[in-house]
C-alpha cells in the first residue's frame, strides 16, 4: 500500500469533509490509502500550549509523514485569496524538506471552501500551488472529462476541488461538489501510482 497524504485546516467543517471526500476518492484506487492529517491552530498570543494529539478528528501532521507519502492532497479554507494561516505556517516550516528534495517529483491536488461563490476559491487553489512547484511537485487538477465540473453551480474547478459555504456556513458540501473532490483524490492516487517506482 501506498499512502496519499490528506493535509488540511478546517476552521468550521467544511474543508474536512471536502477532506473525506478527497480521502475516499484516493482509498477508491487499489493499493492506496489516505493518510488524513491536519494542522493545529495558530495566534498571536499563545496563553496554553495546544495539545499535541488534537482531541478530536485527524492527528496532527508530521514531518515523517511527507516523506512516507506518495503524493499529497492539501486544503485549506480561503483567506483573502490565500490558504489559511495555520496551514500556511506549516507550510513555511518546510525549509529541510525543501533542501532534501523530500516532495520534488510526487505529485499534488489542492481543494478549498470559501463563503461565497465569488470569495477567492480559484485564486486560493493556485496560491495553495505556489510552495508545492517550490518543492518540485506535480499538479494534479480536475479534467472537465468530470460531468460535475460542467453541470456544478456551486463549488469546483479545474484547479481543484471547491466548496461555497454562505456566509453563514449554512450550505453543506453539495452532492457535486463532493464527487469532484472525490474525482480529485481518485486521478492524485491513480497519478501517483503511475510515478511511483
Amino acid at each position: 500500500m501506498a499512502d496519499i497524504l490528506v493535509l488540511y485546516y478546517s476552521a468550521t467543517g467544511s474543508v474536512r469533509r471536502l477532506a473525506d471526500a478527497v480521502a475516499r476518492g484516493v482509498e477508491s484506487v487499489e493499493g492506496m490509502r489516505a493518510r488524513v492529517r491536519t494542522v493545529p491552530k495558530v495566534a498571536p498570543v499563545t496563553e496554553k500550549a495546544a495539545p499535541a494529539v488534537p482531541p478530536e478528528g485527524a492527528p496532527y501532521v508530521e514531518a515523517g509523514d511527507l516523506a512516507e507519502c506518495a503524493g499529497l492532497a492539501l486544503g485549506s479554507p480561503t483567506r483573502f485569496g490565500n490558504m489559511a494561516a495555520p496551514l500556511k505556517h506549516f507550510i513555511d516550516g518546510l525549509g529541510p524538506e525543501w533542501a532534501r528534495g523530500t516532495l520534488a517529483g510526487k505529485p499534488a491536488a489542492v481543494f478549498t471552501s470559501t463563503s461565497t461563490m465569488h470569495g477567492g476559491n480559484e485564486a486560493t487553489l493556485l496560491t495553495m500551488m505556489l510552495p508545492l512547484l517550490h518543492h518540485g511537485m506535480l499538479i494534479v487538477g480536475i479534467p472537465y472529462t468530470e460531468p460535475e465540473l460542467n453541470s456544478t453551480r456551486s463549488g469546483g474547478a479545474p484547479y481543484g476541488a471547491t466548496h461555497v459555504s454562505g456566509t453563514a456556513n449554512d450550505r453543506p458540501v453539495s452532492d457535486e461538489e463532493s464527487k469532484l473532490a472525490f474525482a480529485l483524490g481518485k486521478r492524485l492516487a491513480h497519478v501517483a501510482k503511475r510515478l511511483a517506482p
